[in-house]
């Protein structure tokens, strides 16, 4: 069911792929041991922090059912019809597919990984910050269990939760027998029944793959364009960068950039010299260091380089005012005029 490795063409920094990890076998273990599996539940915001939740005796079993059971069901009753597992960075929306890379090459997930396993003492209770529910992204369940060496392992499912869905108290009320009462909780929430993504061994095992990346806001393929286009402007502008940033993590995440440069041939932009006169010309603050390069302390400094770049401003002719354009498009040439080169 494994598909073979091979790295992705054209390519400029192929993401580290895993090829001995065996979901299905995984699936089969955990279904055998599913009655000594315990789970912890923990909340996330949208900056990847953590919050402990405690969840009632009697929810047990439909926590199990509705992160466990319905993944390893899924993957077990599947397998039979032709479900494969292929590498994410070489796979795109086919039917019958689910997908796999390695945790470190999602940063997001690794860091939330990281937290509840390293700095658990430190994560607070949700209930201590039930005025932070609004920026909630996201339930991981934590799963341990004893495998045969008698040592304890652990797998996480996670998946995306809307905070806007959620039912609050003080404005909700609820249907007990033939009238309304009084919502009794200061939030409800709809779980998700659907599988999104499991975090086993190292691994991110991606079910749904929308939901993988808005989650965990991970795009391979905008990455590679936005690696491959750093590098080309590093080998074509002297840039200097605020301590611990490179081109590569501002531009992550960084959509509208990303596109922006996608569309730009860098080898037959302006020069540096030319594009540092063009930003004096339209009285941008393009900051220089000493020996020429451009600086670039955070993400409105990248911002005006691309647009630069992209010769985005412009001063009318007109009125004397500074615009920056936010779409272009080329007019044809006027009738009885010789097309410019």
């Amino acid at each position: 069911m494994e598909s073979s490795e091979q790295s992705p063409a054209g390519t400029s920094t192929p993401a580290p792929t895993t090829s001995n990890f065996d979901i299905f076998h995984w699936a089969n273990e955990i279904d055998e041991v599913k009655n000594n599996v315990s789970v912890e539940l923990f909340l996330f915001n949208k900056n990847y922090t953590p919050y402990r939740v405690h969840y009632s005796d009697q929810l047990t079993a439909s926590v199990k059912a509705l992160f466990l059971q319905e993944a390893t069901g899924y993957i077990i009753k599947e397998a039979d019809k032709g479900l494969e597992c292929r590498e994410y960075e070489k796979s795109d929306g086919e039917d019958k597919v689910i997908y796999r890379t390695l945790l470190t090459n999602i940063g997001r997930a690794e860091t939330l990984i990281h937290l509840i396993e390293h700095e658990y003492r430190d994560i607070d209770s949700m209930s201590d910050h039930l005025d932070e529910f609004k920026k909630i992204k996201g339930i991981i369940a934590k799963f341990t269990y004893p495998a045969s060496d008698g040592e304890s392992k652990t797998f996480y499912i996670a998946k995306a939760i809307s905070a806007s869905s959620a039912l609050k108290g003080g404005s909700s009320w609820e249907l007990n027998g033939q009238g309304f009462e009084p919502f009794s909780a200061e939030v409800a929430l709809k779980m998700p029944d659907d599988n999104q993504v499991a975090i086993i061994d190292g691994n991110v095992i991606i079910f749904n793959q929308k939901k993988f990346e808005n989650l965990f806001q991970y795009d391979y393929k905008s990455q590679v364009i936005a690696d491959a286009k750093a590098k080309e402007i590093e080998e074509k502008y002297k840039l200097s960068f605020a301590e611990g940033l490179t081109l590569n993590s501002l531009l992550q995440d960084k959509k509208p950039l990303v596109k922006k440069l996608q569309s730009l041939d860098i080898a037959t932009e302006m020069p540096q010299e030319k594009l540092i006169d063009y930003a004096d010309e339209m009285q941008l603050e393009l900051m220089t260091d000493d020996d020429g390069s451009i600086i670039i302390m955070d993400d409105k400094d990248l911002t005006m380089f691309v647009n630069l770049l992209s010769e985005d401003y412009y001063v009318s002719p007109v009125n004397g005012r500074r615009y920056e354009i936010k779409s272009k498009k080329l007019l044809s040439e006027p009738e009885g005029e010789p097309p410019r080169g």
